[in-house]
Order: structure tokens, then sequence, then C-alpha cells
């Protein structure tokens, strides 16, 4: 694979079924899903691969819609879905397992919502 053949694509959370649904049928296979939070946003990545060619899909969300699972389509999916759910708080709808917020014990609730970091002051220039 090379920074070539890697294309993002963003759409809306309720276009991701169909764009899910068409990697599937050509035989792409789910590499990961990740989501990292933003300036009031969260943003979520679906990387897909098919013959060393990575497509992802791209969500942007206010972490207060609901999202669809793809659990249906791609088995595994329902770890990273779990993880959103219990590190961000990313409502995911559908999910083939869901622990219910149990997947991950964290000190407190959705803890990459808003990040907290001890005993350390702003960076050195801030």
């Amino acid at each position: 694979m090379t920074r070539d053949s890697q294309h993002i694509t963003l759409i809306e959370p309720m276009e991701l079924l169909g764009k899910v649904e068409e990697f599937r049928k050509q035989g792409y296979r789910l590499v990961q899903i990740h989501c990292t939070k933003g300036d009031g946003t969260y943003e979520i990545n679906y990387s897909f691969d098919l013959d060393y060619e990575m497509r992802t899909l791209r969500v942007v969300t206010d972490g207060k819609t609901e999202i669809p699972s793809i659990s249906g389509m791609y088995w595994g999916a329902f770890i990273y879905e779990n993880e959103m759910h219990d590190l961000f708080g990313i409502r995911v709808a559908g999910m083939n397992i869901d622990y219910g917020g149990n997947l991950i014990r964290t000190a407190r609730k959705f803890p990459f919502s808003q990040p907290a970091f001890r005993g350390e002051g702003p960076c050195p220039g801030e």
C-alpha cells in the first residue's frame, strides 16, 4: 500500500450503512474503526481494504447523533463500536453484541469525551 492508494470520503451518518454495504458487496475487508474528538465534534473513520487499496469513510458527528452499527455486515465491528461508546460516549444503534457500557472499565464515564490530564500544567509556550 502506498499513500497514493488511500481515499477518504466524508459522509453523513445516514449514508453509512449504504456505503458500507457497497464495500462489503465488492469484497472489501474492514481494517479498523477509529474515533477521535475535535473541537466539539467527533470524527469516526471506517477503513476498508481490497487488494492493498485502502478506502476510508469519515463521519463527523456532534456526539449526540446516534450512529448505526455496521456489525450486521462486518461482525467484528462490534468491538470497535463498543469501544467508541465506552470511551467517547458515541451512541451506536443495533450492535450485534452490546456490552452496555461495560466493555472497558474506566474511572469515569466516557473519558475521551472530555480528557483531563492529572498534575500536568499547560504545554510550554502556552
